[in-house]
């Protein structure tokens, strides 16, 4: 089933555009003219809530570095696959706007509030444990599957066995680039390079972006959003980079062991998830130690984190 398709809103389109580059104030007067209402989360995009005429509450989302990294093909293509595929606690695509500069796209406005203020957040992790598992069922077809995940086994690699040693080359008087070293020796010895590498396993769509500030709680379902990362991944890898990205770091380890079957992680496959695992925290590592006296703290927790994953006292092992 394909989607009903809207025209854009060219003369709200005209003018945030025209504000987005003017004065604070002009923005507030277009907004308000509008009756577009600021969404948080946007990061790098300018995303608004607008009630349309025909569609009723929609999210209108303007992408500031226009189709960088293909970003705009790839969040209209994986939503078109969902609303295909009749896939549920996702946007579905109303229009796409595909301008040179500032290219932008209208979807439907989810309903919840942040996942990680849940009252009860086990159920509601379990809910998007459940949420991913359907996206992982939708065929790959189209752009979804030429096009990996934007955050990729493979992209992370590239920092890890070249940005990342360049950089630490220059900083041979760091207290901390020994260890450093000593980390990336050790992931290097333990073979899981291989295992990242390793394209057996079957290829499922992916949003390619794991922040958990992307999902929301819905009553019993978690819905998500931000879909511009998207491409082919794998259950293993994916599972992987949404434990170990810095959003999930206050939850306990022990809620995401017991959660693992319900993410797709077996006996057959879990030597792959715990490569992967060791290879996205490590990569947040790397991440962090550009930023390790502005974030002092968190570069701090995760080292801590690495260092466990990679001990034989390691609680992943089972």
């Amino acid at each position: 089933m394909h989607p009903t398709r809207l025209a854009p809103p060219a003369e709200l389109l005209t003018d945030l555009r025209g504000a987005r580059t003017g004065s604070e104030i002009r923005l507030k007067e277009v907004l308000a003219g509008h009756g577009l209402r600021p969404l948080t989360g946007g990061f790098q995009n300018h995303v608004y809530a607008w009630d349309d005429p025909e569609a009723g509450p929609i999210c209108v989302k303007l992408y500031a570095k226009g189709n960088h990294r293909r970003r705009v093909d790839r969040e209209w293509a994986a939503l078109t696959l969902l609303a295909e595929h009749q896939a549920d606690d996702v946007p579905r695509p109303l229009w796409l706007d595909q301008h040179d500069e500032v290219p932008a796209i209208g979807m439907t406005l989810l309903k919840g509030t942040p996942l990680l203020e849940s009252p009860d957040l086990e159920a509601a992790l379990k809910g998007l444990a459940q949420t991913t598992e359907r996206l992982h069922a939708v065929p790959l077809s189209g752009l979804m599957a030429e096009l990996e995940r934007i955050d990729s086994g493979s992209h992370y690699m590239l920092r890890l066995t070249g940005s990342w040693p360049e950089l630490l080359a220059g900083h041979e008087d760091d207290p901390l680039t020994a260890d450093m070293r000593a980390l990336l020796t050790a992931w290097h010895a333990s073979g899981d390079v291989e295992l990242v590498d390793d394209t057996s396993a079957p290829a499922v769509l992916s949003r390619g972006d794991s922040n958990l500030n992307n999902w929301l709680r819905d009553e019993a379902s978690s819905p998500c959003v931000d879909f511009e990362y998207s491409g082919h991944s794998t259950v293993h890898f994916d599972a992987a980079d949404l434990i170990e990205h810095i959003s999930a770091r206050e939850i306990p380890d022990s809620t995401w062991i017991t959660l693992l079957p319900d993410l797709g992680i077996t006996p057959a496959n879990r030597h792959l998830f715990l490569a992967a695992q060791r290879t996205c925290a490590l990569r947040w590592l790397a991440v962090l130690w550009k930023q390790r006296h502005t974030r002092a703290d968190e570069f701090a927790t995760q080292h801590a984190r690495v260092r466990l994953l990679q001990s034989p006292d390691n609680p992943w092992h089972g």
